[in-house]
């Protein structure tokens, strides 16, 4: 029996996790082109976002199955992407692709992600009104039966409430910036072992 290495467990896994699409017009287009190459190559596409700084800039945000990224994963998914959106030619006029890791205050865009961010503050955007809003904000629980779990204050309530919001209603979603995501993302100081005084 042939075991399969686990990152391409992960990778099987990723390619059937839906994905929230929050891209519209040309950016839609290129996520379009894009997703299945960067699958191929073994990542994840997180969110393809345009924006007119300096001309168009294409912004294509990538992550391993594991949530990681070097320099290294950019330049080679820049190198494949490159030359596939010249000929598919998404935008009029030229445009700056830029490939980079989803940052620090980055979009939660599958399932996955809102287990890995659990116990992290994140801001949720819907598609259409429920319980009389679009916007949510509060403390990722995580997902269960089709749903994000968010711990969040409700006007008129004394006690924090545990919301379910529909995956597939969820237009955007994001990591909220606060001390306890930078503390998360901050190098571990190094070890001062072997160190002369």
């Amino acid at each position: 029996m042939n075991a399969e290495p686990e990152h391409t467990q992960a990778h099987n896994r990723d390619r059937q996790e839906p994905r929230i699409c929050s891209e519209t017009g040309p950016a839609q287009h290129i996520a379009n082109v894009a997703e299945p190459v960067i699958e191929d190559m073994g990542y994840r596409l997180v969110r393809v976002q345009l924006s007119g700084q300096h001309g168009t800039t294409v912004q294509v945000m990538i992550e391993r199955p594991d949530g990681t990224l070097e320099i290294s994963d950019c330049v080679a998914v820049t190198r494949v992407l490159s030359p596939l959106l010249d000929v598919e030619d998404p935008l009029p006029g030229g445009y700056h692709l830029e490939v980079s890791s989803p940052g620090i205050d980055r979009p939660l865009a599958r399932p996955g992600d809102f287990e890995r961010w659990a116990g992290y503050e994140a801001k949720i955007e819907v598609r259409e009104l429920l319980a009389g809003r679009k916007r949510f904000r509060g403390l990722i629980e995580g997902f269960a039966d089709g749903e994000v779990r968010l711990e969040m204050e409700i006007e008129g309530l004394d006690d924090t409430q545990i919301v379910g919001i529909p995956f597939d209603l969820i237009h955007s979603a994001k990591l909220v910036m606060n001390d306890d995501l930078l503390k998360r993302a901050a190098p571990a100081p190094k070890s001062s072992a072997g160190a002369t005084q």
